[in-house]
């Protein structure tokens, strides 16, 4: 099985390597663009997404960096949890945990996208099925703050607080439960083969915002040709995802544990539009004031695009990514 061992044979700075990296259930995949010796990030991406969401952004970032984006459990090239394992959103927490480990990474840069799925409700949230880039970022830099140097939120707060009304809450968990129960029930099925066109269409139709060019990037990473087409990697408990979110308080507090400056980048007709019929808009101001009032560095971005501003549209963003990580580089990547 290819380890992070494979890494240091790298030519070239500037190529990209797969990377697997062992763990009990099997592996995390990965990819990496640098060298080993740079500054060290790591870049997680959305919900049912993979990590070619950042495919065209890291090559406008700087070059002195290595760049480590990871597929969670479940998705992209990563292994399925073992049957009767569902998905807590802690889980991806410890991923992150282990790929750094694994990597001997004291110290680095985080980079989180995506906080819920582009067309979420509130009905929808509350099922606790999303996990994305941007909370398990947040939650990774309270947990172990003296580990991120610097966090870059794109299209996230950070955190998902938990539905106010608390029969909401406690119905969200009876669903989860029992759709999990009805997966294991049923006669597993075989995927569904699609032609490559019909893969992108369901992927474009359920991802509003993504352009043709972007659902292909990551089809790429998001399926498998078989005969007779393609099938799609993911693993479908992830649609049963168990959140397990905080309220509104628990995040404030926990937010000013963070140490790293905070660099947080919202689209204009992204996930947070006050039109949006995604409800987040209860958590917003209360989250965005707790940042600018408890961390010395923090930085918010408003930015032309929509949530998936980073891979459609990556020069809007590069930018601002650029001068954030260029204002300190004393961190260096230990391997």
């Amino acid at each position: 099985m290819p380890s992070v061992l494979k890494w240091s044979s790298l030519p070239e700075a500037g190529m990209v390597s797969e990377m697997k990296f062992p763990v009990p259930w099997g592996h995390i995949a990965a990819k990496a663009w640098g060298s080993p010796e740079g500054r060290p990030m790591l870049c997680l991406h959305g919900w049912l997404d993979n990590a070619n969401t950042f495919n065209r952004l890291i090559p406008l970032l700087p070059k002195d960096y290595c760049y480590m984006a990871m597929d969670f459990g479940g998705h992209g090239l990563s292994s399925h949890r073992p049957t009767g394992f569902p998905y807590h959103f802690l889980d991806y927490v410890s991923e992150v945990r282990r790929v750094t480990a694994a990597l001997k990474w004291s110290r680095f840069t985080l980079m989180g996208h995506s906080l819920v799925p582009p067309a979420g409700r509130l009905t929808d949230l509350c099922l606790g099925i999303q996990t994305s880039g941007g909370s398990v970022a947040g939650m990774f830099s309270c947990i172990f703050p003296e580990m991120v140097d610097k966090l870059i939120l794109v299209e996230s707060y950070g955190f998902f607080p938990a539905p106010q009304e608390s029969g909401t809450w406690l119905d969200s968990k009876r669903k989860v439960i029992e759709g999990l129960l009805s997966m294991e029930e049923n006669k597993p099925q075989p995927p569904k083969v699609r032609s490559p066109q019909e893969a992108l269409q369901r992927l474009l139709q359920a991802n509003s915002h993504l352009t043709e060019e972007s659902g292909k990037i990551l089809l790429q990473r998001g399926a498998t040709e078989v005969p007779g087409g393609l099938v799609y990697n993911r693993d479908m408990r992830v649609l049963k995802h168990n959140l397990d979110p905080l309220t509104l308080e628990q995040s404030v507090s926990f937010l000013r544990k963070i140490q790293a400056s905070v660099l947080m980048i919202i689209a204009q007709d992204g996930i947070f539009n006050p039109e949006a019929e995604n409800m987040s808009q209860y958590f917003v101001k209360p989250l965005r004031e707790a940042f600018q009032s408890n961390l010395k560095h923090f930085q918010l971005a408003k930015v032309t695009g929509n949530h998936f501003v980073h891979l459609n549209d990556p020069e809007v963003v590069a930018g601002l990514i650029n001068i954030f990580l260029k204002r300190d580089q004393s961190s260096k990547a230990r391997l």
